[in-house]
């Protein structure tokens, strides 16, 4: 027996009259009049005052028969027999405590049954040596008990009265507490409105513009408008707190977890749009590679909250002020954090706020706060900006705070405690590269227009092509090279960055026949040494930007020892390379930066293997911004040297006593080995061997982790002969996460796997790779017992379709059926469906009208609903034959719903309300005698 539901198994018609004794018919007045006293609930009760009618023999008798006549109503008892007598009198304590409570009628009624059966429990002794189950049963009893008591309550003569008199008061205090707040709040007279206006044109116009790099050959702009350039991107968590339900036996308690029946086959892995996390989660830190698109996002979500006609999904930003703080900007000199006064300014804003604006606006919980690049400050910092961080989160509470990072600056949980949800951006899937590279070449014109379709032709087919499309930044550099080169692409990401440097140092202002504006002409070799010298001094600083001053200091310096750059003014040698060379920029007119990390990684590399400080990449190992350093400095080395620096690597991972720092080594040396021109093949057998020895991985964030190795862990994982269920499970995680179609041959080996989660991993890494035949060799091959189906687009759903595959199971996100055609893929997937999952914006989406059309046989459904507008109606009409019903409130409110319109659904056995903050039901005596309720 399921204790929680007693109280719908035994019928008001059988308690009312029990509890009813419990109660005087009429209290000693309603406490109307100035001086008569309130009604405390001692003088309501039956067993204390001048109307006593019961003894506290009589209430413990009382208890009795409740306990009996609920013992009636089932046909297995719900505790041990040997415990029915300490169960009864524990219950007749509890319920004599009801005249012990410090409070009248009225306040009773505004706690609400759940907590004035808190009380109560609180105010009776504690039961002793009771089993869990008779704990269960009396929590639940006592609960339907206080629901019956309150009913009376509002029932007597003097309640009503009693009620309007004590709101009329609570407005009075309410009134006059605002008064006071207003009276003490500093006036802005209109100034913040002003003001408010004014930055946010500000911020849509700085940010509001996207680099397209490569894309300034010949006559074509170099920046685009943002709303026309940004893709939606999509980022993952992990952990069994998402609402991703693939079976349930039992409703979910406090104390489930991801062994627990209830999340028993949900996959690790779920995904959100990265730009609506923040309608989700108040708070995020989103993890992402060089290039991935952080700040992108950040810009995205700061022009989305700085304008009217926002797209779609982004009205949650509605009234927000966002705060753009780049934490390399704000500590390039090594300065405190700023304080909210000072957000503007030290971020480079010219714009000055009213006194204390930024205050009210954070006060108000009206604030946007993007904190972007953690990973760009040094690793003795980071620590100070999350205190800096937490200081802000403990004054400023209802706002909404992004912080972003590369995946490996930050340990797992590194916010956890401060309630930040931990998501990494994905890598971009196929359809998303095709959307780039056609979008990338309108941008460039019509010159560019030949070779659109030969370069998404060789993404298709040309897998060293493919490997590369990942990001939004290599995806630009392979559309401008492919054009700049008629139509020919490098191999490898070395040669890329070669090909890249010699577009932007000498090609691009040759093609466009430009002259020497700062009279200066250099060939790219002389170029490459002094920008590179640039690169050496952020790394070894742990910067990404410098002053000025510095910059042209260390160009000076520099050119003396390179001829060719010797023979110019040092001012004018700096400004051309600032100018011309299309890898530095200003982002004020003290600072520079390189354009993106990526090259000061590459150029950084470089200049540490001319000057071979083999010492100092080998110290910066376990340093998450040396990683993409080391791995360049591998593809730079020359045969020796490079051999050189994976030993290394393998000594320094030996020598390591932790073993995330251990795993982090082994797989740089794995991943670099992939850079490698040339290597000795010892070398790379005894990196590849050293490598395996993590394998299989222990978590999924190592499961992850292993992934960014690429292509070459595919040829570590172990296959499914022997593997343990969750060995299993983690393996074709960290396979689904390489960004290759060569995985699917190794994944299509677990698609018979007796445990449930690994076959769901497989359905959920569908997304990653190309629909068709990802469809053809694993989904339509996966063993289909308890399995979910899940479809994100209306090409996925066409391809269940296509392959003839009916099943009980499915889970509909957000992204299907937005368009008729992707209806008419949806509806020949309903016929057999018993079992049905809606997430995402489905609650007055028309997909779930057209589901509803074909009245399919579905039992169990699980629906992620509006708080203010659930669709009772419609789920009613839709589903006759529902059984069970999940609803998941789409974001973290309180929900307040009239169940009345799912009295229709004669079958349904259990409603649960799960996700949101609480749920207060009404209607629900309209609903099935004997259905259990858990919200």
């Amino acid at each position: 027996m399921e204790p929680a539901l007693i109280g719908t198994r035994l019928a008001s018609a059988a308690i009312s009259p029990l509890l009813k004794k419990l109660l005087v018919s009429d209290g000693p007045g309603a406490g109307l009049t100035g001086n008569a006293p309130k009604v405390r609930l001692s003088g309501l009760v039956s067993f204390r005052g001048e109307k006593r009618s019961l003894t506290e023999k009589d209430v413990r008798r009382l208890a009795a028969t409740l306990v009996e006549r609920s013992l009636d109503e089932r046909a297995e008892a719900p505790f041990p027999a040997d415990e029915t007598e300490a169960v009864v009198h524990t219950l007749g304590t509890t319920l004599l405590a009801l005249g012990d409570l410090d409070m009248d009628d009225v306040q009773a009624v505004r706690l609400g049954h759940h907590t004035l059966a808190r009380r109560l429990r609180a105010a009776a002794p504690a039961p002793d040596g009771l089993s869990t189950d008779s704990a269960l049963y009396l929590e639940s009893l006592t609960e339907w008990a206080c629901l019956h008591i309150l009913e009376f309550f509002t029932q007597r003569s003097t309640f009503i009265a009693r009620s309007l008199v004590e709101q009329t008061r609570g407005q009075t205090e309410l009134i006059a507490k605002l008064d006071e707040v207003i009276r003490r709040t500093p006036r802005a007279d209109g100034r913040d409105t002003a003001f408010e206006r004014r930055y946010l044109d500000h911020l849509a116009k700085k940010h509001g513009r996207l680099t397209i790099y490569g894309i300034d050959l010949h006559h074509s702009p170099d920046r685009w408008p943002l709303d026309l350039a940004y893709l939606s991107l999509e980022a993952t968590g992990t952990g069994a707190d998402s609402p991703w339900f693939e079976t349930g036996t039992a409703a979910p308690t406090d104390d489930d977890t991801a062994e627990s029946p209830w999340f028993a086959a949900a996959p690790l892995d779920h995904g959100v749009r990265a730009d609506l996390a923040l309608a989700r989660y108040d708070r995020v830190l989103l993890r992402g590679l060089a290039g991935s698109g952080k700040s992108t996002l950040v810009q995205w979500l700061t022009v989305s909250a700085a304008t009217e006609g926002r797209a779609e999904g982004m009205a949650y930003l509605n009234g927000r002020i966002p705060f753009v703080l780049p934490l390399r900007t704000l500590t390039r000199h090594g300065e405190r954090l700023p304080a909210p006064d000072l957000f503007l300014s030290a971020a480079g804003c010219p714009l000055t706020a009213p006194d204390g604006w930024a205050d009210r606006v954070l006060s108000a919980g009206r604030g946007l706060i993007l904190v972007d690049g953690i990973d760009e400050i040094p690793e003795a910092e980071r620590g100070r900006a999350r205190e800096w961080l937490r200081g802000l989160l403990d004054t400023y509470d209802g706002n909404r705070w992004l912080v972003t990072s590369r995946p490996t600056a930050v340990r797992d949980d590194w916010l956890a405690s401060d309630g930040f949800t931990e998501l990494t951006l994905s890598p971009m899937t196929r359809t998303a590269v095709t959307t780039y590279v056609r979008r990338w070449h309108q941008a460039a014109g019509p010159e560019a227009e030949p070779y659109e379709q030969p370069l998404l032709d060789a993404l298709r087919t040309a897998e060293h092509v493919a490997q590369l499309a990942t990001n939004p930044l290599m995806c630009g550099l392979i559309c401008a090279l492919h054009r700049d080169r008629r139509g020919f692409l490098p191999r490898g990401r070395k040669a890329l960055y070669e090909a890249a440097l010699s577009m932007l140092l000498t090609r691009r202002d040759r093609e466009r026949d430009m002259a020497a504006p700062y009279g200066v002409t250099l060939d790219e070799a002389p170029q490459i040494q002094l920008i590179q010298r640039l690169a050496y001094w952020l790394t070894r600083n742990g910067r990404t930007q410098l002053d000025r001053a510095r910059a042209e200091s260390i160009v000076t310096e520099a050119a003396p020892a390179i001829p060719e750059a010797s023979a110019y003014d040092p001012n004018a040698l700096f400004t051309h390379l600032l100018h011309r060379s299309g890898l530095l920029r200003e982002p004020t007119e003290d600072t520079v930066d390189f354009v993106h990390r990526t090259f000061q990684d590459y150029l950084a590399a470089k200049a540490l293997v001319d000057h071979w400080d083999i010492g100092v990449l080998i110290g910066h190992a376990n340093d998450d911004q040396w990683e993409d350093v080391i791995r360049m400095a591998v593809g730079h080395a020359r045969p020796r040297e490079c051999a050189e620096i994976l030993r290394e690597l393998l000594a320094a991972a030996d020598a390591a006593e932790d073993r995330r720092i251990r795993l982090r080594l082994l797989l740089l040396a794995a991943t670099a080995l992939e850079h490698a021109i040339e290597v000795p093949p010892e070398v790379r057998a005894e990196v590849l061997a050293r490598a395996a020895e993590v394998i299989p991985p222990r978590t999924m964030a190592e499961a992850r982790e292993l992934a960014t190795v690429g292509r070459l862990v595919l040829d570590l994982l172990p296959g499914p002969e022997a593997l343990h269920d969750e060995d299993a499970q983690l393996v074709v995680a960290a396979a689904t996460h390489v960004a290759s179609d060569a995985a699917i041959p190794y994944l299509a080996r677990f698609v018979r796997h007796p445990y449930l989660q690994a076959r769901s991993q497989l359905v959920w890494g569908w997304a990653r790779f190309d629909t068709t035949r990802y469809a053809e060799e694993i989904i339509a091959r996966l063993a289909p017992d308890d399995l979910y189906y899940t479809v994100t687009t209306d090409e996925q759903a066409a391809a269940l379709v296509r392959l003839g595959l009916r099943p009980e199971r499915l889970d509909v996100r957000e992204g299907v059926g937005v368009t008729d055609r992707g209806f008419a893929h949806l509806r020949p997937l309903l016929g057999d469906v018993r079992r049905l999952r809606l997430l995402g914006d489905h609650a007055g989406h028309p997909v779930l009208r057209a589901i509803g059309a074909q009245q399919p046989r579905v039992e169990e459904l699980v629906l992620e609903v509006d708080v203010d507008d659930p669709p009772f109606r419609l789920i009613a009409a839709a589903f006759p034959r529902l059984r069970s019903l999940v609803l998941i409130p789409e974001a973290e409110a309180e929900a307040h719903w009239d169940v009345t319109p799912l009295a229709p659904l004669r079958e349904l056995t259990e409603l649960f309300v799960t996700g949101g903050k609480s749920a207060a039901l009404t209607g629900v005596e309209h609903l099935p005698k004997d259905i259990g309720i858990i919200a």
